[in-house]
């Protein structure tokens, strides 16, 4: 087959003659529009050339080319040099490869022709356009594949269920290449396709799911208009038929029947019923009830959502000795229901349930369910207050034990017999400490002593009148010394722990032992209530400052109960107006409303603060006073020295401490060597020296008062040293010719003293009068 490509060529002319002025320019010579020799449009070229030369596209050709090879033909553009070369000399244009339209549909070029020599353009660029024509070389292509669909079963003919689409990539402007077909290859006679559009629909009524749910179609797209030679493509669809509500439950059986023991709790399984359903999902939902029982309200049943089923459950006890066989009528339904597909038939059905109650060896019941019991606190020992009663619910009546639950009377104030069931007591009773006994009973079968039962008994003890009223408070008042006779001073009441049935009534009056000589007076209210009045018109505290009033209360209950309460009045002095003044100490806080106790707390706690600042104090001059011991190391054995003044170099008895310690004790043939000798005797010997006696003297206080003041210092000191250490005390005697040697009174200056009158202390000095009693020449020498 030989195709021939027609090559238009449009010469475009201008409308007016060579030379024509159009206007003048800036400096005034005219515009001359120059001539198009020629402007081409566009070429056609075949994609998918299959030829073993170059597929010809066109010709270019100039008005200015005469043949003689001086026009040089250029190419421009897209694919020019690659796609498309041209023949310099003759303008003619070849394709050099294979082109396919879906690639590139289109190409746009500049062709001009310029002088060969020159290189100057005999005319101006122009463009043209190198079209590709389409071949059918592309089958069509479905966007999917496969597809996946869903239609409700039973769906009447030509209900939609899919639309398929299918591209073909040829031209669709040019011949019927792009032109599809769709047409089912595969699902009939259950299903359809659109030629044209490709709406797949049903094409068979009555399908149903329960009989065939899954479906595979096969659709096919054909271009070239479904004509022969035309490419086609294929697609598969899934079609899935959705489930209706188009079946009702339906029972299993028409009859079941359950064994179920008396023993079971409320709220047990009976059995469990079970309906098929052919639908699926929430058109399978079933609800069950009971529409009929000879035994009303005992069961009821539910559906368990997770599996449908229907569960039989106990809603009242069961007995085997009162009913042993229930029959019940049930029915289902589905949940949800379609109108469309009720003329089927109902979607409801029912079934018979039979229920076998199974006997069980059952522990004694109780003929109540509690009992409440009464007896009187003055009640004596062993005293039958009540009875309960239990029995074996079973064919064979086992007899009964009874017992007491000690965990409930720790006490063991009740008992009960353990053959008839009485309860009684074991001790005396006393309400008003506990007016409420809760004790449990148990029964428990002979035979089976494992089958025990339980049951709750609340004793009340009621009241006796065995108490008598008292004070209602612990009253203490004042009086004043100028009050009036008939004052009142102060207002009663009497409270009493037992209860009567119509209520509390008390009588008051002074005891009958002081209305002879009774200073106040009682003043019954008939209101429960007492007014306690002065008798006469003064009192006197320095007389008697406290009076102590009996007063009889007794109440109307019987066996009457009275007793005799002292009320306390203490003598005040008031003011005109009444209000006290001066009082004793106890009237004084009788008067506060603060008890004997009450203040001695406060005493207490007054003198606690005391002791605390007190000893806050000292602890802080411990810490100004510097101590003795300086040194960080804790020494025991120190011997603490002061710098005391001595007596001289020989003076080794002056402060003999045993004189200080007991004076009366000092060796009187011992001298004092620090002061010159009041008398002097000869020995009878001339060739001894003589010895000076000191005068003796008996009053050693000023040693006493000395030693023991520098005593109790030291000992009242927190910062004495240790009880090991020694402590020296400087004292210097009374009576010395030499008065005293510190240095504290010296004269400031050594020419101050005069020492000469060490020379008359005798030898004994000779050593301190050659040293200081010299004259001043000698000691400067």
């Amino acid at each position: 087959l030989t195709i021939i490509v027609s090559v238009f060529h449009n010469l475009v002319l201008s409308s007016r003659g060579p030379g024509a002025l159009t206007g003048h320019d800036a400096n005034g010579a005219p515009l001359r529009r120059s001539k198009r020799g020629w402007m081409w449009n566009q070429f056609f070229l075949l994609e998918e050339y299959t030829g073993t030369d170059m597929q010809y596209v066109g010709k270019l050709h100039s008005d200015g080319d005469r043949g003689d090879g001086s026009v040089r033909y250029v190419l421009t553009g897209e694919g020019a040099g690659s796609l498309f070369k041209i023949d310099e000399k003759s303008g003619d244009i070849h394709a050099t490869k294979r082109l396919d339209r879906e690639e590139k549909a289109y190409y746009i070029l500049h062709a001009k022709a310029v002088n060969r020599q020159t290189n100057i353009a005999l005319e101006g660029e122009s463009e043209f356009i190198i079209k590709i024509h389409d071949i059918n070389d592309n089958e069509p292509r479905f966007t999917k594949n496969p597809y996946y669909a869903r239609v409700p079963e039973m769906s009447e003919i030509g209900a939609s269920v899919i639309q398929v689409t299918a591209t073909d990539a040829d031209d669709a402007t040019y011949g019927n290449s792009a032109k599809v077909v769709y047409s089912i290859l595969e699902g009939q006679p259950y299903f359809s396709v659109d030629a044209e559009t490709g709406l797949i629909k049903t094409a068979l009524p009555g399908m149903d799911r329960e009989v065939k749910e899954q479906y595979q179609v096969v659709i096919q797209a054909k271009d070239m208009a479904g004509q022969m030679g035309g490419l086609s493509g294929t697609t598969t669809v899934s079609i899935t038929l959705s489930d209706v509500n188009d079946n009702p439950p339906r029972f299993t059986k028409a009859l079941y029947e359950f064994r179920v023991r008396e023993s079971l709790e409320l709220g047990g399984t009976v059995g469990v019923l079970r309906a098929m359903d052919a639908d699926i999902g929430e058109n399978a939902e079933m609800e069950y009830r009971v529409i009929g029982s000879d035994g009303p309200g005992m069961f009821e049943i539910v559906t368990n959502k997770s599996n449908q089923e229907g569960v039989i459950r106990l809603r009242k006890p069961l007995d085997f000795e009162r009913k042993r066989q229930y029959s019940l009528r049930v029915q289902v339904e589905n949940s949800l229901v379609s109108s469309r597909f009720l003329a089927a038939g109902p979607f409801t059905d029912e079934a018979s349930v039979k229920v076998i109650v199974e006997d069980v060896d059952e522990p004694p019941v109780f003929d109540r369910g509690n009992y409440v019991l009464e007896v009187k606190e003055d009640a004596r020992r062993n005293t039958v207050i009540g009875s309960v009663s239990a029995a074996d619910p079973d064919d064979k009546r086992s007899p009964v034990r009874y017992s007491i639950d000690r965990r409930t009377d720790m006490d063991r104030i009740f008992d009960v017999h353990a053959g008839n069931g009485s309860l009684f007591t074991l001790k005396e009773l006393d309400r008003e400490e506990n007016a409420w006994h809760n004790i449990t009973v148990i029964a428990t079968e002979y035979n089976t002593p494992d089958l025990v039962s339980r049951v709750p008994v609340y004793i009340r003890i009621l009241d006796v009148n065995d108490n008598a009223p008292t004070f209602a408070a612990n009253y203490e008042t004042i009086v004043c010394e100028n009050a009036k006779a008939n004052q009142k001073i102060q207002m009663i009441s009497a409270t009493d722990p037992d209860e009567p049935s119509d209520g509390h009534h008390f009588f008051f009056s002074l005891a009958q032992e002081a209305a002879g000589k009774a200073n106040f007076s009682v003043r019954d209210n008939k209101d429960n209530t007492a007014w306690i009045l002065t008798r006469r018109n003064s009192y006197h505290s320095l007389q008697k400052s406290v009076y102590h009033v009996p007063v009889v209360i007794s109440d109307g209950d019987f066996p009457r109960q009275s007793s005799t309460c002292t009320l306390t009045v203490r003598v005040c002095t008031c003011d005109r107006d009444g209000n006290m003044k001066l009082c004793n100490a106890e009237a004084l806080t009788a008067r506060a409303g603060l008890s004997t106790g009450a203040l001695v707390a406060i005493l207490l706690c007054v003198i606690i603060l005391l002791m605390i600042v007190v000893l806050f104090a000292a602890l802080r001059r411990q810490r100004k006073k510097e101590p003795l011991i300086i040194s960080k190391e804790d020494v025991r054995d120190n011997v603490v020295s002061y710098n005391d003044e001595g007596g001289g170099e020989e003076d080794t008895q002056a402060f003999d401490i045993g004189t200080l310690r007991n004076p009366e004790a000092v060796d009187e043939g011992k001298q004092r060597r620090d002061i010159i000798p009041t008398e002097s005797y000869y020995n009878p010997n001339p060739a001894r020296r003589p010895v000076l006696v000191p005068p003796r003297h008996d009053n050693n206080g000023d040693v006493r008062d000395f030693i023991n003041q520098r005593l109790q210092d030291n000992d009242s000191d927190p910062t004495a040293p240790p009880y090991d250490s020694l402590a020296t005390y400087a004292y210097e005697g009374s009576g010395s010719v030499a008065e005293s040697l510190s240095s504290l009174e010296s004269a400031t200056t050594e020419g101050d003293h005069d020492y000469n009158y060490l020379s008359e202390w005798g030898p004994r000095f000779k050593k301190l009068a050659d040293m200081y009693g010299g004259d001043d020449s000698d000691r400067e020498s």
